[in-house]
């Protein structure tokens, strides 16, 4: 799952992953994470933003799913708008560097398989 923060001038947050990152690395993403064991989506999505950024918010309206296929599974991303943030952005080790672009230049970015899935699907974040 991935959540969407944007600034007040309508900039979207995007992280950085690590270089040494299994999936992705050097990539830019929308902050988010898996679902523990025995977690609710949404206690995981507002733990996973808080772990990655230092921000703690609440979960807005639905946004889009983006399925990506591998070739030993299939995974489904959630993708939500957060609410209500607040905070000091901290970023985490599993990443190295963060942004606020705007979404006509997302794509200028190097940016992860699932993010420009999401960019091909919805016209607008």
């Amino acid at each position: 799952m991935r959540g969407i923060i944007k600034n007040q001038t309508g900039e979207i947050l995007l992280l950085k992953r690590h270089p040494q990152s299994y999936y992705g690395a050097d990539k830019w993403e929308l902050p988010g994470g898996k679902v523990d064991k025995g977690e609710f989506f949404d206690e995981a999505l507002l733990r996973e933003i808080t772990e990655e950024t230092g921000l703690t918010a609440k979960i807005g309206d639905f946004c889009e799913a983006i399925q990506e296929d591998y070739p030993h599974k299939r995974t489904v991303q959630i993708i939500m708008y957060l609410k209500d943030v607040k905070g000091e952005l901290k970023i985490s080790d599993e990443h190295i560097d963060y942004k606020w672009v705007l979404e006509s230049k997302i794509r200028e970015l190097e940016i992860t398989d699932a993010l420009k899935k999401l960019l091909d699907k919805k016209m607008k974040l």
